[in-house]
């Protein structure tokens, strides 16, 4: 494209007076700001661990995984590698091995989380076709060795012992807004 081009419109950059050269009011703005920060806002300092923090929206949170459980309280990974194959920090590691069930052919034998690699960022949740790997409002992670931080099956399986009261599964969360739906609408059958 050539300067003379009729497409090319040039924009004079604007005259700066003597107060826009001085930045005077881009000083004062900003000392505003840091004013009414320090004397208007609410403070939000928490004593951790004494005082948890509140998670607000649980389920958009994205804490601690876990594994769910089906109804039969069976695992309900079907060893499919998308979780792993979708994880940006290759930190979840699946063996899996033929399935004693009839309803899938492949369960995990080994399913290893790394927390400690692991950037929380929600691909594996997403990625998981049966709704098996999900993040909970879980924040306090700790632990005294490296080994403490990779969470086994067994131990993604007790977090979801400990969250599914509070914190339920998708698909349950689906029903439970239909029903709630349907109890709320009238049906659309009951014309006279």
């Amino acid at each position: 494209m050539k300067t003379d081009d009729a497409r090319i419109r040039w924009v004079e950059s604007p005259k700066l007076g003597m107060l826009g050269k001085s930045y005077l009011t881009l000083f004062i703005k900003g000392l505003t700001t840091t004013l009414g920060h320090l004397f208007f806002h609410k403070k939000v300092t928490l004593e951790s661990p004494e005082q948890r923090h509140k998670v607000l929206d649980p389920v958009n949170y994205r804490g601690v995984h876990r594994l769910n459980k089906d109804e039969q309280g069976r695992v309900k990974c079907v060893a499919c590698f998308l979780c792993a194959t979708a994880c940006p920090a290759h930190c979840i590691d699946i063996v899996a091995e033929p399935s004693p069930w009839p309803d899938r052919e492949k369960y995990p034998k080994v399913f290893n989380i790394d927390e400690l690699r692991c950037i929380f960022c929600g691909m594996c949740e997403q990625a998981c076709p049966v709704e098996a790997i999900e993040l909970t409002s879980f924040y306090d992670l700790t632990g005294a060795s490296r080994e403490e931080m990779i969470f086994d099956k067994e131990k993604l399986l007790s977090v979801f012992d400990q969250t599914k009261e509070r914190e339920p599964m998708p698909s349950k969360r689906a029903n439970d807004a239909a029903q709630d739906r349907l109890k709320t609408c009238p049906t659309s059958g009951d014309s006279s």
